[in-house]
């Protein structure tokens, strides 16, 4: 591919290989063809986006096995409507009145392990809608006597977030926190943005859940909501209220729809096997590297694919936060998941892994290694933090953005 073929080039955009899988900051996973097709399709047709709502909701009805669903902007924004739903109800004067809940049930349960930062706090999903958030238990330890503590008469709803973000250990589990939250009225919306199990926690009685439509499903940029018709529509209503900031284009409906009944359709098993392919074609190529270490990492949620763990071992002579900077400001630039870098480690996701770019990723990786070897012997010294003090100086600096500093 020339630099004319690629249409990030040809926008003044960076062509960069995303090996994040399917972070939003690096434009969510790459879109399965028959999405791409179906919103390339609608885009240039009308239709009533009303009517076109209901059929998604027909359409996730069907294949998540619940009672109705529309498509939303983003993950996030279905939490708003979700969380502003479960406080309005369909009545549309208190639909028009929100953010003030001025006379409405208005607090939100949550238990403090899923207080988690995907891009922003999660907390603030509640806050848009006029809701507050009631946090429950610690970070690490979360009881069923803690949630019936922290229910009470002005409780709207209970927030289950489903994530790697959230805390690892002591989180009340899903059927234990539905049962105590359905025993005193309360509906329970979960957020399920990046997990690809789409019907078990509507089984356990979730009243809705969430998902992103353009991380596993492969459609454009939007969310799934789904659940119990009743607050399912008042989620919806909301785009009559503080929804109408956050709607979703004819073609995000589209292109959910088609990508929801593909991956229902979908052999998770070949898929993960293929995931595989590139993961070992680089744990091979790293094997006899001088401090470097490589093991498969199955998803922490349980998710059907690996990723791969590089490690910088200790004695290396230079830190993985050194390898990820070359990768990041090399060409092509190549971004990788960092969360682990504080403790040596990055990691390849092979989701969203493009055409051609299999043996590009398998020398910038060999070549990053030894700049980073490079780099520490001319006496470069950053640490995790300064990389980090880097990106944010880099936001703040934007749209003026420095090569050296990836934003």
């Amino acid at each position: 591919m020339t630099a004319s073929d690629d249409i990030r080039v040809r926008l003044g955009a960076e062509a960069v290989i995303n090996l994040t899988g399917t972070l939003t900051t690096l434009g969510g996973i790459s879109a399965r063809p028959e999405a791409i097709a179906a919103a390339a399709e609608i885009l240039g047709r009308g239709v009533d986006i009303v009517g076109l709502q209901a059929a998604a909701s027909r359409a996730i009805a069907e294949v998540m096995e619940t009672e109705a669903g529309f498509v939303s902007a983003c993950s996030a924004a279905g939490i708003c409507m979700a969380i502003a739903g479960a406080m309005t109800g369909d009545r549309m004067a208190a639909i028009e009145r929100l953010p003030d809940t001025t006379g409405m049930k208005n607090e939100v349960v949550v238990q403090v392990g899923h207080l988690v930062n995907y891009g922003h706090p999660i907390e603030q999903d509640v806050r848009l809608t006029g809701a507050r958030v009631v946090p429950f238990g610690a970070v690490n330890s979360a009881t069923q006597s803690q949630l019936e503590g922290a229910i009470g008469p002005n409780t709207a709803a209970a927030l289950y977030v489903v994530s790697h973000h959230c805390a690892p250990d002591g989180q009340l589990p899903i059927a234990d926190f539905v049962r105590v939250c359905h025993a005193r009225g309360v509906p329970v919306i979960v957020d399920l943005a990046a997990e690809y199990d789409i019907h078990s926690y509507l089984r356990a009685g979730a009243d809705i859940t969430i998902h992103s439509a353009h991380k596993f499903l492969g459609g454009a940029t939007a969310g799934v909501v789904a659940g119990r018709k009743e607050l399912v529509r008042a989620a919806f209503l909301q785009g009559y209220g503080i929804g109408r900031p956050m709607k979703v284009g004819k073609e995000g409906i589209a292109a959910a729809i088609v990508a929801l009944r593909a991956f229902a359709a979908g052999d998770r098993a070949a898929e993960r096997a293929a995931l595989l392919v590139p993961l070992n074609h680089w744990r091979v190529a790293l094997e006899n590297v001088a401090g470097i270490a490589t093991d498969l990492d199955p998803d922490p949620t349980g998710n059907p694919f690996d990723r791969l763990r590089i490690t910088v071992l200790p004695d290396a002579g230079f830190d993985a936060v050194d390898v990820v900077h070359a990768l990041e400001v090399g060409t092509p630039p190549i971004r990788v998941r960092t969360h682990q870098l504080s403790h040596g480690s990055f990691i390849l996701d092979a989701r969203s892994l493009g055409a051609g770019e299999l043996q590009p990723v398998t020398e910038r990786l060999l070549a990053a290694i030894e700049q980073a070897r490079r780099s520490r012997a001319e006496g470069r010294t950053d640490d995790v933090q300064a990389w980090k003090v880097k990106h944010a100086a880099a936001l703040r600096n934007w749209p003026d953005l420095n090569a050296e500093v990836v934003q």
